[in-house]
Order: C-alpha cells, then structure tokens, then sequence
C-alpha cells in the first residue's frame, strides 16, 4: 500500500498540530534539562556531601546519564503501543509519567534526612524520566512529520525538534531567577526545588494540548490495512537493523554536543574557569537561542537540497567545533564561554534540524515509532551518556583539549554512518510502506 493518497490537514490544524508538538516536548525536555542543571550545580552538595565537590560533581552527573540507559528501553515500551494502539494516546502517558517523576525529584528528601535511600529514590526517579524521554520524541515528531504535506515535511518536523532548544533556554532562565533571588544557602537548602514542582503547571498545560489532538491519518490507514501479527520490535530488527543501527552512529554526535553543552559545560564554567552561576546560566539562554536559529534554519534547508547532506554538513562543522571550542572557552571570560556554548550548541541545530523528518522516513509506518525511536535513543546512549561522563574523567588527566579531540573523533563517526544512509526525501513515507507487504 502507498500513502500518496492521503489527506493532509488544513494549514491553520497542521499549526495547531505542529505547536502540540512542539509544546509537549519542551515539557517533557525542560523537566529532563532541570535534572542535568541540578546535577551539575547543587545535587553534589544535595544527595553526595560526602564525596567533595569534584567526586560529588562526577557522580551527580552519573545519575543524569542512568536515564540514557532507560532511553532505549522507553522507545521499545511506548514504542510499541505507540504503533499499535496509536500515537496520540502513548504521548500522553509519557507526559504524565514525566510530570510524576519530576514532582517526586522536587518534594524528595535529601541525603542528610533519609540518608542513603535518597540517593537510590533519586536514581529510580531519574530511570522513570529516562523511560519517558525515551517514548517521547519519536511520537512528538510523527504527529507532524506523518501529517505534514509532503513537500514540506522537513518544516513541520522541525517543530518537536526545538523542544531542547527551548527547553534547555527555559531550564537556564528558571535556574538564573532562583540565582539571583535568594542566597547561595538557600538555593541549596530548598531554592533548587522550585523548577521541579513548578513544572506541574507546564504538564497540565501539555496534557490539554495532547487531549484535543486526534490521531494522524497515517497512522489510521496502517493500522486499517496491516493484517501482521509480529511485535514492531521484531519487526525493526528483522526488516531494518541497518537503518537503526546507522541512524543512531549518525545522530550520535547531536547527542554527544548537545549534553557537552547542556550539563557538563554547566559545571566546567563555574568549577574550572571560575565564572558565577548567574553568568553560566545567563550563556546557557544564549545558546540555546543560537540552536533554536540552527535548528530551524537546518529543518527548512533539508526540504529543498536533503536530509543527509544538511546532516552530513553538520556532522563536518562538529569536527571542527570539537577541535576549536575548549581553546576559546579556556580564555576564561564571561564571553568567550557565551561564544564556546554557542558554537557547540549551534553545530548541534544543524544535523538536529532535519532528523525529525530523515529518522522516521527510514521505517515504515507500521514500526515506525519504534524504529525512529530506537535509532534515537541508542544514539542518546552513546553521545548524552556516555560522552559527558569521559569528559569529566579526562580533563583532571589531559586538560580540556581531549574533549575537543573526543568530540571530533565522535563527529568523524557521525559523519561515517550519515554517508552510509539512504537518501531520504518527500516520497520516503509512501516507498516504505510500499516496500514490505503486511506479515
């Protein structure tokens, strides 16, 4: 069966459907983000006091990466009732799971009342958002990429894919306004709380948005005419392990940048080049605006010239970025941070633009959430956890220079496997579907 035939909604519904999207990831990414800006500023003095700054810092880091283990098993749950029962309905069980574990991060005890149970309740809290993050993003971005007009799907696409983006300037602001309206003791003491519990407004603002969307005519023609009877896991790795495979090596360097800039830089400005929070996080609003401008501009391009080769041109910008960021972040300036965050934010945008469109047009649409969502997360795996925590271990070894090197190496990788992936485009939908006949 092809998909050629099928309607598209209005312009004003795609809106509506692009800005849900778009909406629900922020939530769901901004209440991941509070977590890796916790971490890297007060879960140290928080759930480790014991350990010292640098020891407490590193392990604080480690249980923002014990969610990018549970990523991949998160888009293998909700992936699979995603593709079997529907997008709209598995989106809204991520958002809550989210919204719980995140209001559970906030009102729980620290080290010093319960002792060691906070940090194992920590971990477990951190596993269930790691769950959710995982079962997001693909759903998010096949509400768009699947109702899309053809021609212009890279657009519509790019929508979820600036929920980091946002997420991550919204995560900065809120901890910039807690910095500057309370003391360093009380920030500690209670004052890190707030993004947490506040983010309970976001989440009942997300789920009203998600409740008043329906489900995409793709995915209701697939379901209509699919007859087969295997698990989409099976069905990814049997039909498409290349595709999986490949898609996560060349999304690994998204990944790897991304949580450099997000999480670890937050740490490497005030502890090693001395810059005051406030500073940091005021950076971290910028570049997070320089990777929403990349991500869109990225998206729009993969349109008219592909998705690869904007992909393949991001990954070759990362190499060089790798190898050029830590010798200008190393003039310690409050400046010369805000132009290393932007650079290595900024490359992120130009391979993350047009994936929310490149990723799902290599599956078809019966395993799409699952396969678009594995590629994804393993690639999280790779670049969000593990690449962070090598960094933290390096630096006190070799200095910040054997980021940029690993950085680099992670970037050639990247741009190995992009070359190694078909050619996707408008039509990619409709050939998919067209090239597997229903078990």
């Amino acid at each position: 069966m092809t998909h050629a035939a099928t309607s598209q909604p209005p312009p004003k519904s795609m809106r509506k459907i692009a800005l849900a999207s778009m909406t629900g990831t922020v939530i769901e990414f901004y209440d991941f983000f509070i977590y890796g800006t916790a971490a890297a500023l007060v879960f140290n003095q928080v759930f480790f006091p014991e350990l010292g700054a640098a020891a407490g810092t590193a392990l604080a880091l480690a249980t923002f990466g014990v969610a990018f283990v549970a990523r991949p098993f998160g888009s293998i749950l909700f992936g699979h009732f995603g593709d079997r029962l529907g997008r709209k309905g598995t989106l809204v069980t991520t958002l809550l799971l989210m919204g719980f574990s995140t209001l559970a991060i906030g009102l729980l005890p620290t080290t010093g009342m319960i002792g060691v149970l906070a940090p194992i309740l920590l971990v477990v809290l951190r596993i269930l958002q790691g769950l959710a993050v995982g079962g997001e993003w693909a759903g998010a971005t096949l509400l768009t990429a699947e109702n899309a007009p053809t021609k212009a799907r890279g657009k519509y696409a790019l929508y979820p894919q600036l929920g980091p983006s946002v997420a991550f300037a919204l995560a900065s602001a809120t901890f910039l306004i807690t910095a500057l309206t309370m003391s360093n003791e009380s920030f500690v003491a209670w004052g890190w709380r707030i993004p947490f519990i506040g983010s309970v407004l976001l989440v009942g603002i997300g789920l009203y948005v998600r409740l008043a969307l329906e489900e995409t005519s793709t995915f209701k023609e697939s379901k209509s005419a699919t007859t087969g009877s295997k698990l989409p896991i099976t069905e990814v790795f049997t039909s498409r392990p290349a595709a999986v495979f490949l898609g996560a090596g060349s999304t690994t360097a998204v990944f790897a940048f991304f949580y450099i800039g997000v999480t670890y830089l937050t740490s490497y400005g005030t502890q090693q080049i001395g810059l005051d929070r406030p500073t940091v996080l005021a950076m971290g609003i910028i570049g997070g605006t320089v990777f929403a401008l990349t991500t869109i501009t990225s998206a729009i391009l993969s349109d008219r010239v592909g998705r690869r080769k904007m992909v393949v041109i991001g990954n070759v910008a990362s190499v060089a970025a790798g190898l050029i960021v830590f010798p200008i972040i190393d003039i310690g300036t409050a400046w010369s941070f805000g132009v290393g965050i932007s650079i290595v934010l900024g490359v992120v945008g130009i391979a993350y633009g047009p994936i929310g469109a490149q990723l799902p047009e290599l599956f078809p649409t019966r395993f799409r959430y699952t396969g678009a969502g594995i590629a994804y997360n393993l690639a999280g795996v790779l670049g969000g956890g593990v690449v962070p925590l090598v960094a933290a271990a390096v630096v006190p070894l070799y200095g910040s220079l054997a980021i940029g090197l690993l950085l680099a190496s992670v970037s050639l990788l990247s741009l190995g496997c992009t070359l190694a992936l078909p050619h996707t485009d408008a039509d990619s939908f409709s050939n998919q579907d067209a090239s597997l006949t229903p078990a």
